[in-house]
């Protein structure tokens, strides 16, 4: 995701701990993914997608289909630009697997959550919506790898020159029919893609803006001369 470096949030310091918080990180994401699902009100178009093949492929997880897109994402991004794809590139598989390990990971430890009242369940995607975003602020701070599917939207945005938020939007909707129509064919109809999946694609990116808005003037208060006015 493109955010400006200039904007007093992006680690630029030790490597050994942007990796920590990058990882970290990774951890919430998923967290909050898992969460999400257990609400069972809609989930994030990547989400339902890969949530969905695991309906129509049951042996097969859903880290394991969470993989598999993202190293499709990253041949795609080849066949976009080859000459622009550089060896190095091959690098955002390590945070892919490790995300997918920690998908499974936390899809395990959220499998014991079944909340009956609906209200009960938006507070949960409230909650896993605002650990998904937290995830993502910790890893846009730790500024080192793209996870395939952003280098991908990055590559088109790249080679279209349109907006980065134009593609993003259209890439997620394309997930979703693409989520839509498997479900159509193999399970009867669509599944996963409720209200909670327009409540995330407006919720993730509100939380991320506050994190950042929210550590700016931590900062700032931080910076703050002792004893100067308030």
């Amino acid at each position: 995701m493109p955010y400006d470096k200039d904007a007093g949030v992006i680690d630029t310091g030790n490597v050994v701990r942007r990796w920590i918080t990058y990882i970290a990180g990774i951890y919430l994401l998923t967290l909050g993914l898992g969460l999400a699902i257990r609400a069972g009100i809609g989930i994030s178009p990547q989400s339902s997608l890969t949530r969905t093949m695991t309906l129509v492929l049951p042996p097969l997880s859903q880290g394991t289909f969470n993989l598999m897109l993202e190293v499709l994402m990253l041949g795609l991004t080849f066949l976009v630009l080859p000459r622009a794809f550089k060896l190095q590139n091959l690098f955002s598989l390590v945070p892919a697997l490790i995300l997918a390990a920690l998908l499974d990971f936390n899809l395990l430890a959220t499998k014991w959550i079944s909340l009956a009242p609906y209200a009960a369940n938006l507070a949960l995607l409230f909650l896993a919506d605002a650990m998904l975003a937290f995830g993502l602020f910790l890893m846009i701070r730790a500024n080192l790898v793209l996870m395939p599917i952003d280098l991908f939207v990055n590559t088109l945005q790249k080679k279209t020159g349109r907006k980065w938020g134009n593609i993003k939007t259209v890439f997620d909707c394309t997930l979703l029919a693409i989520s839509a129509g498997i479900g159509l064919i193999f399970l009867g109809g669509p599944h996963f893609i409720r209200e909670g999946t327009i409540i995330n694609a407006v919720l993730v990116g509100q939380y991320i803006k506050l994190y950042f808005f929210l550590y700016k003037k931590f900062q700032a208060r931080k910076l703050k001369p002792v004893g100067s006015a308030t």
